[in-house]
């Protein structure tokens, strides 16, 4: 029997979980427990299936996070097994270019799909396998029996009985408390947004639900960016008539909020979550990593600090921290973007202090890495070797620097800087003009074939 292949959906923000998710470093790339949850859901899904025979679907700007991160766990992907988005279009797109890209590949098969930012306990994936027996006939989702009542999932309504599993009977959207509590107590699952297809029975009900997308993707002429924006649930499972849910027993979190994040947490014997110094204080979570926080007679707060963004909210108010996220995108404000630290292809960089007129960076190359040949119109920049070796290009010169030496970079004079050592290398760059912001660059050579 062929491995079931598996379909990792890596593209989402998070913005209930500002200021820690980010557009360009979201939920599922953060390493709150020493790895990233996206590090965690492809090491689950190599237990079904070969390293080949995974795909990970993402946003152009998460392509080298993916790959970054993989290759902090000792994996090398092809850039064949990431399909990039132009533009998020929500999952049945996604879905669906992932699923014709495997029946492409390797023809008719069974194929799990995971969103990459949820926990997911031991057993799962033996249970998520088991349901492949049905999987020609229905389209496979998974359930999660309720803990509580809780109004930040959607929920499944069970219905007859299959050798695994049962048939769904109706989609239920987010509920307000009273209606989820009546949902649990009714024997409802919560939708977990994971599931199991068989590539020929889900374009079967593709074309027979969404015939003019599927009719996109069977012709292969499109743009994606001209895509409808749907998710699976609604596009298609709610539609069709041959859709199952299995249950499963494995602990399961999507972690999308601070309360869950409190809930999932271990607590001490007050109900805090996270390292302060407490006094009468009960029920708070607490993130302020290199920061000594203290609390002092607080109950049920979440308090979250990165050093350029602080959040404090009510326990029972996490849900709507994505409002402040669209308050902020809507004026303009890209503390919704950018953390101190901003990761790329070739590294990161962490920004150490910024004014008006002058930027200081903190600038890591790994081994083997360069940035591209470019230029900057409106800023000057001064490096200083902190550690490794520097390879730097300079207008017609190339030179080298050790640990300690420095060099200056006049504006609009090419440059590039490289580390081809062991060890990687560490430059605290200053930037110095009256425009420091990220778009002024002008690039004529590039390993990675950014604009």
């Amino acid at each position: 029997m062929e491995s079931i292949k598996s379909v990792i959906l890596a593209g989402g923000i998070g913005t209930r979980l500002w200021p820690l998710s980010r557009t360009y470093n979201p939920k599922q790339f953060l390493k709150l427990n020493g790895s990233s949850l996206f590090q965690d859901t492809y090491r689950r899904a190599l237990r079904i299936s070969g390293q080949d025979d995974v795909l990970v679907v993402t946003n152009e700007v998460h392509q080298y996070l993916v790959k970054n991160q993989l290759e902090e766990i000792g994996i090398s992907i092809s850039d064949e097994r990431i399909l990039k988005e132009p533009v998020g279009k929500n999952t049945l797109p996604a879905i669906t270019w992932a699923m014709q890209s495997i029946e492409r590949e390797f023809g008719d098969s069974v194929v799990a799909v995971f969103p990459s930012d949820h926990h997911l306990g031991d057993g799962a994936m033996k249970e998520i396998a088991s349901a492949r027996v049905i999987s020609e006939d229905y389209l496979v989702t998974f359930g999660i029996p309720p803990t509580s009542p809780n109004t930040g999932y959607g929920y499944i309504d069970p219905g007859e009985p299959l050798p695994v599993g049962m048939k769904v009977r109706k989609f239920r959207e987010k509920p307000d408390w009273a209606t989820a509590k009546i949902y649990v107590d009714s024997g409802f699952l919560w939708n977990s947004g994971m599931f199991l297809f068989s590539t020929a029975r889900y374009f079967d009900e593709l074309a027979a639900y969404q015939p003019e997308l599927s009719s996109k993707f069977r012709q292969g002429i499109f743009e994606y960016s001209g895509l409808p924006s749907l998710s699976i649930d609604y596009g298609l499972l709610e539609k069709s008539k041959r859709v199952a849910v299995v249950p499963l027993k494995a602990e399961w979190t999507d972690l999308g909020t601070f309360r869950a994040w409190y809930d999932h947490k271990p607590h001490d014997a007050s109900g805090n979550a996270g390292h302060a110094e407490l006094l009468d204080s009960t029920g708070n979570f607490i993130f302020a990593p290199g920061k000594r926080a203290a609390l002092i007679g607080v109950r049920d707060l979440v308090l979250v600090d990165t050093g350029d963004a602080l959040l404090a909210c009510h326990m029972d108010s996490t849900e709507r921290v994505g409002e402040l996220v669209k308050r902020f995108r809507d004026s303009g404000d890209t503390i919704t973007d950018y953390h101190l630290q901003v990761h790329r292809p070739w590294g990161s960089y962490t920004e150490l202090e910024k004014t008006r007129f002058f930027r200081i960076k903190r600038v890591t190359v790994k081994p083997g890495k360069k940035l591209s040949l470019q230029m900057h119109h409106h800023r000057s920049e001064h490096w200083i070797v902190v550690s490794g070796m520097a390879d730097v290009i300079l207008g017609d010169r190339t030179i080298h620097l050790r640990q300690g030496e420095s060099t200056f970079v006049p504006a609009a004079t090419k440059h590039r800087l490289a580390n081809t050592g062991k060890i990687p290398l560490e430059v605290i760059e200053v930037q110095i003009g009256e425009y420091l912001e990220e778009d002024d660059i002008t690039r004529f050579s590039d390993d990675y074939n950014r604009v």
